[in-house]
């Protein structure tokens, strides 16, 4: 008898294989883990990317900083400069003023001679007028007068003599008027000077005194 013959069926030796269904199953018995696959983001990375952004932020924050102090810097360079070019810009025109006016002394020294002579008149007179007048917006000044103390900063003594109505070193007389431009002289005031009168202010006590005996005394007066 043979194995047909006894009834039992015969299993076929290679059955076919469903892919699909195997395919399935598989994914039925994977995990969650397996199911999100390597490629998945974990909480360590999100962390590590905020700390990124912060680094990346203070970083920026730094370069702005220091962005911010060199415009600063530049800007106090700039100004420091500006001053300095006004500073020398207004020496220079008081410079180049002063110069101008120095060689227009004598001219106004004529016009000063001709007024006290009387013959400042006409149309020199119209010249002269104006020429003060253009000096003085120029800011020139002029000083010097008589009966006011001598200061050799301001003054040039070119005669001397004693007088016994003063009391300290005078001007007696101005021979040439001095010119200044705000606080700088450019010409001094040229003066006689007069000096009280050796042993005048002991001629003078000594008559005080007796004065005061013949009277009996500053206390019985």
């Amino acid at each position: 008898m043979t194995e047909e013959s006894q009834g039992f069926p015969k299993k076929p030796a290679d059955a076919p294989v469903d892919a699909d269904a195997t395919a399935e199953n598989a994914a039925q018995g994977a995990g969650p883990a397996e199911q999100a696959g390597p490629g998945a983001p974990a909480g360590d990375g999100g962390r590590n990317e905020a700390s990124g952004a912060d680094k990346e932020l203070e970083s920026v924050r730094g370069q702005l900083a220091e962005r911010t102090a060199d415009l600063q810097r530049l800007q106090a360079e700039y100004q420091n400069y500006r001053r300095r070019v006004e500073r020398d810009r207004i020496a220079v025109r008081e410079v180049a003023i002063a110069n101008l006016l120095t060689e227009l002394l004598p001219v106004l020294d004529d016009i000063g001679r001709a007024r006290e002579h009387g013959e400042l008149v006409g149309g020199f007179k119209s010249v002269g007028e104006s020429v003060e007048t253009v000096v003085a917006k120029m800011g020139l000044q002029q000083f010097g007068k008589e009966g006011e103390p001598f200061d050799p900063l301001v003054h040039e003594a070119l005669m001397h003599s004693y007088s016994p109505d003063v009391s300290e070193t005078t001007c007696v007389q101005i021979l040439q008027p001095g010119y200044r431009i705000g606080e700088r002289t450019i010409r001094p005031a040229r003066v006689a000077v007069a000096e009280p009168q050796p042993g005048a202010q002991g001629k003078a006590e000594d008559t005080a005194d007796a004065h005061d005996e013949e009277s009996g005394g500053p206390d019985e007066g």
